[in-house]
């Protein structure tokens, strides 16, 4: 089980890539996301982004909530880290 502690390092070391990254590994790291995203649509239908945009904030959030959470910020850890680094050369 994933708690708030876990989200928290996620989340500070997203700030963290953020500040160390250009303009264009961000754009980059967008990029890649979206077409993430557009790819599970295609597989699994439509994502249901008012109940996902409604956690952000929200004071209390319960496990299932707070793992949502965490794991979206490896996501973005994980695929920012490997703009950055430089992991996949080509830029589309």
């Amino acid at each position: 089980m994933t708690d708030i502690s876990t989200f928290k390092q996620y989340y500070n070391l997203a700030d963290q890539l953020i500040e160390k990254s250009s303009k264009d590994d961000i754009a980059e790291t967008a990029r890649l996301l979206a077409l993430n995203v557009a790819h599970y649509q295609l597989r699994y239908g439509e994502l249901p982004l008012d109940e996902t945009l409604a956690m952000i904030g929200m004071a209390n959030p319960n496990n299932e909530q707070i793992k949502l959470l965490a794991d979206g910020m490896e996501i973005l850890v994980g695929v920012l880290g490997s703009v950055v680094m430089g992991v996949d050369q080509e830029r589309h």
